[in-house]
């Protein structure tokens, strides 16, 4: 028997989800193969509860902890366990689960893991573990993207927004798109030193932000590397074909879009400007370190043989 958490978060996604997360403890116990695991399972109260428990749970041996939300709650409940292991990247041991209730749902859909609870469940019957990368900025850990620009400025909006879903989301990029001016950044480190005006710079571990927006269609969890999506200043005169490759996972093919790969970058900006990890707003610096770090995070997967 191997002992499993479940994580919920109870305010992320849509009215709907958040409904169906009342209902998920009943699921849980119906689908999850009991005699392989032994569950326990908890909602989160407050911003950060999620580290926390999963600090603990990490801390008491458990095999697994699974984070029931969004990119949010996944990033929250990840920092728990990262800082349960001790010293990052000196190996893998509590896995990141994931039931995917949130609204992007970014990393989830990165490792193929399903959207529908009980299929997500009943890959964790048959599912294994496997280490990945994460990723720091300015000592803030995410796990599929950080960036800054009008992703970020979309983020902040995003996270004021009453509703959720794909269309607040698209309804707040339409809104702000041909209004925003875009900033002029440097990247140097580890062999660059590029000056860039762009619309936005996604600095991605895993392929997207969420919805299967595939703004880094060839980024891996488990190169140790990051792929660093530069969108060009002059991108709103390419916004339908971008919009088109982005969900067609062909935008690094766009000539407004530049690709570099690169395992610590300092990114210098001409001042403090919005900037979200793992599609939430967060303050920051005006210059922000980010690097990876290199299998220092344990996810459960399906099982392949």
């Amino acid at each position: 028997m191997k002992n499993i958490a479940f994580i919920i978060n109870p305010v992320s996604g849509s009215k709907e989800t958040q409904n169906a997360k009342k209902k998920l403890p009943k699921l849980i116990m119906q689908t999850l193969d009991s005699e392989q695991w032994l569950p326990n399972i908890s909602f989160t109260e407050y911003a950060g509860h999620a580290t926390e428990m999963a600090y603990q749970f990490t801390r008491m041996g458990f095999d697994a902890v699974v984070a029931v939300g969004g990119d949010g709650t996944v990033n929250e409940v990840a920092r728990g366990l990262v800082k349960g292991y001790g010293t990052p990247g000196t190996g893998c041991r509590t896995a990141l689960a994931i039931i995917p209730m949130g609204s992007g749902n970014g990393f989830a859909r990165h490792l193929n893991i399903p959207i529908k609870p009980q299929k997500a469940l009943e890959m964790i019957n048959h599912s294994e573990p496997i280490c990945v990368d994460y990723g720091l900025a300015n000592g803030r850990m995410f796990v599929s993207t950080c960036g800054t620009g009008f992703d970020a400025l979309i983020a902040d909006h995003f996270a004021g927004s009453n509703k959720r879903g794909f269309a607040t989301y698209l309804q707040n990029i339409l809104h702000d798109a041909f209004s925003y001016t875009p900033q002029t950044y440097h990247l140097v480190g580890d062999g660059l030193d590029v000056t860039h005006k762009a619309f936005l710079i996604t600095f991605a571990n895993a392929n997207q932000w969420g919805y299967e927006a595939l703004i880094a269609p060839k980024a891996s969890v488990q190169d140790g590397k990051m792929d660093i999506m530069l969108m060009s200043s002059h991108a709103i005169l390419g916004s339908a074909s971008l919009a088109l490759r982005l969900f067609a996972g062909s935008i690094d093919d766009s000539h407004f879009m530049d690709t570099i790969r690169a395992k610590e970058v300092t990114l210098e900006r001409e001042e403090a400007a919005p900037f979200h990890i793992d599609g939430d707003p967060v303050e920051m610096e005006k210059d922000i370190h980010i690097k990876i770090i290199g299998d220092g995070l344990s996810v459960l997967v399906e099982k392949r043989f």
